[in-house]
């Protein structure tokens, strides 16, 4: 989650909404690495789990990301988490939970949707306090 904060930290320094994420191979290598960069490119879809998703697909060279783990900083969107379900990681980590648009189990549950063929193990809440911080600070000032 630390490697995460730092994306939320780059983040943060180009003026973007403070979210990191990062895509780990089962052996715990990282696979890819992203960060909200929507502002920078024009790009309503460039959120950190989508770019790191990409770019650990583009790393391991297949689209199915099975046996990985998403972590991201901020409780995944319904984009994110179907790009999280679509990808097939084993796991996705986050660590503040967003009760206006989470959908790991705030306002929706996407990742747990028994009606969709892939259901990744959720893990919430890990350093939910410095994950949340960032963010509270970037609206606060914005």
């Amino acid at each position: 989650m630390r490697a995460a904060l730092a994306e939320a930290d780059a983040a943060a320094g180009a003026g973007e909404i403070p979210v990191g994420a990062l895509v780990l191979s089962p052996d715990g290598t990282v696979l890819g690495r992203g960060h909200n960069e929507r502002e920078a490119t024009g790009d309503p879809t460039a959120h950190a789990e989508v770019l790191a998703l990409r770019r650990a697909a583009a790393a391991a060279g297949e689209w199915r990301l099975t046996g990985c783990t998403l972590v991201v900083t901020l409780e995944p969107c319904t984009m994110c988490a179907g790009a999280a379900v679509q990808s097939r990681v084993d796991r996705v980590v986050y660590g503040a939970r967003d009760a206006k648009g989470g959908a790991a189990g705030s306002l929706w549950d996407v990742l747990r949707d028994r009606r969709l063929n892939h259901r990744p193990e959720v893990v919430e809440g890990v350093l939910a306090e410095e994950c949340a911080a960032p963010l509270t600070a970037f609206f606060r000032t914005g």
